[in-house]
């Protein structure tokens, strides 16, 4: 027996699912994302940034709830992934660039813990939580930086 674990070497890409193709592809286009390809054969769009962080973008969610996560906006906690956290460069750039198209924040920028990461959230037009994350800049540069301490 040569191993008794499987070797996963990265995230290869992450699926979402959207109800609208063009109004899904205006968003992530914010964040650096271009169509690679439209799968004839499936409701999939692959979406990829100059970084090679891929996206596939399902496109068949239903009108169920369409102002609500069920994994993120309702009081029963659901199994399921609650979000993607993307490492960006800069969390004052991205501030900037979030307010320039007119979205919004829901929480941050915050730091969980003194491990140099601040962090954004923001929601697509499908409610899916995306966390932009960065490494520590100038802190006094960040406006509205809150400090999580869970010590107290």
């Amino acid at each position: 027996m040569a191993n008794d674990t499987i070797t996963v070497e990265r995230v290869d890409h992450i699926g979402v699912r959207v109800r609208d193709t063009d109004r899904a592809l205006a968003f992530y286009a914010v964040l650096g994302f271009e169509v690679i390809q439209k799968v004839e054969f499936d409701a999939v769009v692959i979406i990829r940034n100059s970084q090679d962080v891929e996206l596939n973008l399902v496109v068949n969610a239903n009108d169920d709830h369409p102002d609500s996560n069920i994994l993120m906006d309702v009081e029963t906690k659901h199994t399921g992934l609650t979000h993607m956290a993307l490492r960006i460069s800069s969390i004052p750039e991205t501030m900037e660039i979030l307010k320039a198209h007119d979205i919004a924040i829901t929480q941050g920028p915050v730091m969980f813990r003194r491990d140099g990461h601040v962090s954004l959230f923001v929601r697509d037009p499908d409610c899916n939580t995306i966390e932009l994350r960065a490494r520590t800049e100038n802190l006094d540069a960040i406006e509205g930086l809150q400090m999580y301490d869970p010590k107290g």
